[in-house]
């Protein structure tokens, strides 16, 4: 079942167990070797979400972000020489007006994303709203702040962490994440508008045949289609 957005101003905090503490542990040595293999040929990655804050469920992800725009064969190279198998790959654009953005899925639980398009700014900020490590705080097994599906802060705590609504306290909450206002208001309007009327799909999402590159088939859905031609060019 989906996580809904809390408007109420709740505050608790949160003891882990010595499960939860394994299970992020072992998140993050997931995250490790692939980040590590990426930082080897100077591609630059953080790991976001849960697996940043430390609230992680059973069901949470190993989400891996390179923010600047590469080439994939430079990042699927990477990779390779790391022995790093690539299950499959995809290329996704959420929205007509969002970047076009490649997905290396190395396992079902373990994805790399990278734009091939310039992101604005609240592109970028999505990552930062949701908590960001890059590799030498993952191996110092740091916890950041961030924000959640329900809209909850979480605060790390040596325990565990504590958890509040950001419902208004969005400018409260862009001043601790160090991003912009107009960030944290699009994510809370853009989650509640899910918990109304649920998810819309994607834009495009298209998977890769094993001889195509993430940038020619880029070329052509843009040559195909003109909102994406306009992003694009954009």
């Amino acid at each position: 079942m989906a996580t809904k957005p809390k408007k109420n101003q709740e505050y608790k905090e949160i003891t882990y167990s010595s499960t939860h503490w394994n299970h992020l542990e072992s998140l993050r040595n997931k995250a490790l070797p692939v980040m590590t293999a990426l930082e080897a040929f100077h591609l630059k990655a953080t790991v976001h979400g849960s697996i940043a804050r430390g609230d992680t469920k059973q069901t949470s992800d190993v989400d891996i972000f390179i923010s600047e725009l590469q080439n994939s064969f430079h990042i699927e190279t990477a990779l390779e020489k790391a022995k790093i198998p690539i299950n499959t790959r995809f290329l996704v654009q959420a929205t007509p007006n969002y970047a076009m953005k490649a997905h290396i899925q190395i396992d079902e639980t373990t994805t790399i994303t990278f734009p091939l398009m310039h992101m604005r700014r609240a592109e970028r900020e999505f990552y930062q709203f949701g908590g960001e490590l890059n590799l030498p705080q993952l191996k110092t097994r740091t916890r950041v702040i961030g924000v959640d599906k329900r809209l909850m802060l979480i605060e790390p705590t040596k325990k565990g962490h504590i958890e509040s609504s950001i419902i208004n306290q969005e400018e409260h909450v862009a001043k601790i994440l160090h991003i912009s206002a107009e960030t944290v208001y699009d994510r809370v309007h853009t989650l509640l508008k899910r918990e109304r009327v649920g998810r819309t799909g994607v834009f495009v999402k298209k998977e890769l045949p094993p001889d195509e590159t993430f940038e020619g088939l880029l070329k052509k859905l843009a040559e195909a289609n003109p909102a994406v031609r306009r992003r694009f060019n954009g």
